[in-house]
């Protein structure tokens, strides 16, 4: 299939191009400002993580008007390619000297200028390959239990190669994204059940066979024990701190204590806990508005191409915002204390080049699919008004 790159112009009038650039100038003025203390320890340069996250912005913006281009049919014809590329990638960097290892976990993979986190292309190979598979095996996955297993076969042993790293939130959201998929594409009730089940079982022997996954969930429990305060505990504790000092209105933007070195990974994993400290329930709610938006108008994208009998088009964006918004589900748990502590960025928001780009060139895959499911609305009105 020849690449035939769509006019470019539709874009800006689409309804997500003025979100998500909310959402990247809202991430870029968070990690500014969470990052002065620790950029300015490791670099003498308070603005040097500053600096690195505002190309990975304009590199983000650049590849969604790219990728929103490009025909979503494109991309079809090489789902397998996507997912031997994920395989490989999920494998290199368990290897040493090729995979790069930070806080004892061995995810990303070291290219020089950039790292890239595999699981972050292994869960956008998944999605699509689940969508290729809903469509071309439709009435297998309706009719027959084996159907519905195969697909899954293919994904645990994905998630075995995530679970080793050890990367326990990407192989959540993996997962999760794949059973909204399945649910949308006609899974039986009692097949989902059996999944649901295994999921959750496979979760438990995960969280149980590692002591430190046991100290880090009894500290979630109870991360304000002596034990824990200052321990497993520690980095919930001050998260916690870091809002509690918010308050309504927050202390001002740069105002932040915690970010001096109290909360660990401040401008990552935890950088919406200092946006909470310095813009309060107000700024909280706000950044939390405006992922909820983005995410709701995915749905109604996933809507719209289902309305139309684009199909493939619709279980592609339902794995994208699923995808999402287990993301943004998980993170912001863990910053709250409501789940347990894991190292899953908040999208759009949070400190980091691979994550940033591949949240911007899923957007712009959404983009796609919905200009190209509203074309097919005006084409079939345009049939029905004829044959009126």
């Amino acid at each position: 299939m020849q690449l035939k790159l769509g006019e470019l112009g539709w874009q800006w009038n689409s309804v997500y191009f003025l979100p998500v650039l909310g959402l990247l100038g809202m991430g870029w003025l968070m990690v500014t400002s969470a990052s002065t203390g620790i950029a300015a320890s490791y670099t003498g340069n308070s603005a040097y993580f500053s600096i690195r996250h505002g190309i990975y912005v304009l590199l983000g913006i650049v590849a969604m008007l790219y990728i929103s281009r490009i025909p979503i049919a494109y991309w079809r014809q090489f789902e397998l390619h996507m997912m031997i590329a994920a395989f490989i990638g999920l494998v290199m960097v368990l290897i040493p000297g090729i995979g790069h290892e930070v806080n004892g976990s061995r995810r990303w993979l070291n290219l020089g200028i950039i790292k890239i986190q595999a699981s972050e292309l292994a869960k956008l190979a998944a999605v699509y390959y689940i969508a290729g598979y809903l469509v071309r095996r439709q009435n297998e996955v309706l009719q027959s239990f084996w159907g519905f297993v195969k697909p899954m076969v293919i994904l645990v042993v994905m998630v075995l190669l995530m679970l080793v790293e050890p990367d326990f939130g990407a192989a959540v959201v993996l997962l999760g994204s794949a059973m909204i998929q399945l649910f949308l594409g006609g899974v039986r009730a009692g097949q989902y059940f059996v999944l649901t089940i295994g999921t959750l079982v496979l979760a438990v022997i995960v969280v149980t066979s590692e002591e430190w996954r046991v100290q880090r969930l009894m500290a979630y429990l109870d991360p304000w024990a002596p034990e824990h305060v200052y321990n497993t505990g520690y980095q919930l504790t001050q998260s916690l701190i870091a809002f509690g000092r918010g308050d309504i209105w927050g202390v001002g933007l740069g105002e932040s204590i915690q970010k001096l070195f109290y909360l660990p990974e401040a401008h990552t994993d935890f950088v919406f806990a200092i946006w909470a400290e310095e813009t309060g329930l107000v700024g909280g709610l706000v950044a939390i508005g405006l992922l909820t938006f983005l995410v709701g108008r995915i749905w109604q994208t996933v809507w719209k191409a289902q309305q139309n009998g684009y199909m493939f088009g619709a279980y592609v964006a339902a794995g994208i915002g699923s995808m999402l918004a287990f993301q943004v589900v998980i993170n912001l748990g863990v910053n709250i204390g409501l789940l347990p502590t894991k190292g899953l960025t908040l999208p759009f928001f949070s400190y980091g080049g691979s994550s940033l780009v591949l949240a911007c060139v899923m957007v712009g895959m959404v983009m796609r699919i919905h200009h190209e499911a509203e074309q097919m609305e005006v084409g079939g009105s345009a049939t029905k008004g004829a044959a009126a």
